[in-house]
């Protein structure tokens, strides 16, 4: 079977050619959003096999094996780790046109050195080399993480963390990747869900389940100071449809009093906008003070399929895009109202609907801060988007509408150590594209100048943000 992988896959040009291996290649990664667990990263955990290393808990992997026709015993059951793997080796051989075999086949290549795309044919050689690397004591989180040229990574974490594996890390002198923690306030943010009494009495602990609106804010402010002690520089809110309206304290109060009074009594769709809205102003204000950035990712409908939900939980390829353009005004709204009162954040943003991508290009130009590039910035093309096509129109519709120099490049949104090579296959694509204007003569011939704009892209733009001034 002939190679995947080699100096001018995605690269259809000489100018993309050089301007990925002499500018993009060899910059370091800046993982500002991602979902590895800290805890693994403290404990420099190792793995067994591939199976354990490469597909356990990437939801990715489970929905495409799931479309393909295979049981769920061999994607989230009981069968054992190799008959999981033979069933990926099944369906990833014959998935033409789905990024899972592009990153399947970079994945192989660069942290196992197997050339040939995975298929059944080479599955049992595939399964007895890359288990040997990983039984070598050489692929634990840590090597895996170094082996990658991460710079910075950003885990995603509840309020309600102790924090005490990003703490290990800091202490940890050997560690050469900086690991931040990300506040992630969902639950928080949630008063229509289940649970949110029971949570915020373990958000307020050791002190009492707060009973007013003040108490909330004053517990929220106490997490916040706890992250900032310990580094986190980002906020992320994850929001199935974007709502705000301009509210006061006193109406946050009301909805606040009535659902802690009887948690069991539902609330109404304004009342659950008044308190989401009152939230978020606190936030924003929050970050802005802190001089944290704020994520704010939508258009996504999540744990779609009830009884999987119910069997199996979150985050396990259940999800859809949604949403449409009506996010426009209350977005435009909330920006605004903080932006007149000097609270506006450092802001990325990500719909997941790629129907919105010139909506928020054009949105995100109404609230650029004069004297910094880029304050708000539409974020990389996210989750169902992360495919060639995706990261395409993304950066097109993003080069037509705003300014890509100043845009702060790919993340892996990812829980798998091996989703580096994303980076990769991001680079390639906007070398590509960039390598395509100036060949077609829509931009200059000026490598210097096209090349720092490549390296400003793919690592230099999210280091002035991310990485703690010393």
């Amino acid at each position: 079977m002939a190679n995947l992988i080699n100096n001018q896959f995605m690269l259809k040009s000489s100018t993309a050619e050089r301007l990925y291996f002499d500018y993009a290649k060899n910059c370091p990664i800046i993982d500002y959003h991602c979902h590895l667990d800290a805890k693994d990263i403290a404990d420099d955990i190792s793995f067994e096999n591939i199976t354990q290393l490469w597909l356990a808990g990437d939801h990715y992997k489970w929905r495409l094996m799931r479309s393909a026709g295979i049981d769920e015993e061999f994607i989230t059951g009981d069968a054992d780790d190799y008959e999981k793997f033979l069933a990926w080796a099944s369906v990833v051989e014959r998935a033409i046109g789905n990024p899972m075999y592009h990153w399947s086949s970079l994945e192989l290549y660069r942290y196992f050195d197997i050339k040939e795309p995975l298929g059944l044919n080479n599955a049992d050689q595939v399964w007895e080399t890359a288990n040997e690397k990983i039984q070598s004591g050489l692929f634990t989180a840590r090597q895996l993480i170094d082996r990658s040229n991460v710079e910075l990574l950003c885990t995603t974490d509840d309020p309600i963390d102790d924090l005490s594996a990003h703490r290990r890390i800091a202490e940890d002198l050997s560690m050469q990747t900086l690991v931040l923690p990300t506040f992630r306030p969902d639950r928080v943010m949630d008063i229509e869900k289940n649970g949110f009494y029971d949570y915020l009495s373990a958000l307020a602990h050791p002190s009492s389940t707060p009973t007013s609106w003040i108490d909330l804010k004053i517990i929220l402010s106490q997490r916040l100071d706890h992250f900032a002690e310990n580094g986190c520089r980002l906020a992320d809110h994850a929001m199935e449809r974007f709502v705000f309206v301009p509210t006061t304290d006193s109406e946050a109060e009301q909805v606040f009093h009535k659902k802690m009074a009887d948690p069991d009594t539902p609330l109404t769709e304004q009342e659950i906008v008044i308190y989401k809205s009152a939230l978020l102003l606190f936030f924003a204000t929050e970050y802005h003070a802190r001089g944290w950035t704020m994520q704010l990712h939508f258009g996504c409908r999540r744990d779609n399929n009830a009884s999987k939900f119910f069997t199996l939980g979150p985050n396990t390829g259940y999800d859809t895009i949604a949403g449409d353009s009506n996010f426009v005004a209350p977005l435009a709204d909330y920006m605004s109202l903080l932006d007149s009162h000097d609270s506006l954040p450092r802001m990325i943003l990500y719909s997941l609907n790629p129907n919105d991508d010139p909506i928020i290009d054009t949105l995100i130009g109404c609230f650029q801060n004069g004297g910094k590039s880029m304050w708000i910035q539409h974020g990389a093309a996210w989750w169902f988007n992360d495919n060639e096509r995706g990261i395409r129109n993304h950066l097109r519709s993003l080069a037509s509408q705003s300014y890509l120099p100043g845009f702060i490049g790919m993340l892996t949104d990812s829980r798998s150590l091996l989703s580096y090579t994303r980076h990769e296959y991001f680079r390639r694509i906007l070398c590509d594209y960039i390598g395509e204007l100036v060949e077609r003569g829509e931009f200059v011939k000026n490598m210097d100048l096209v090349g720092s704009i490549v390296q400003d892209i793919c690592y230099n733009n999210s280091r002035s943000i991310f990485i703690p001034e010393e």
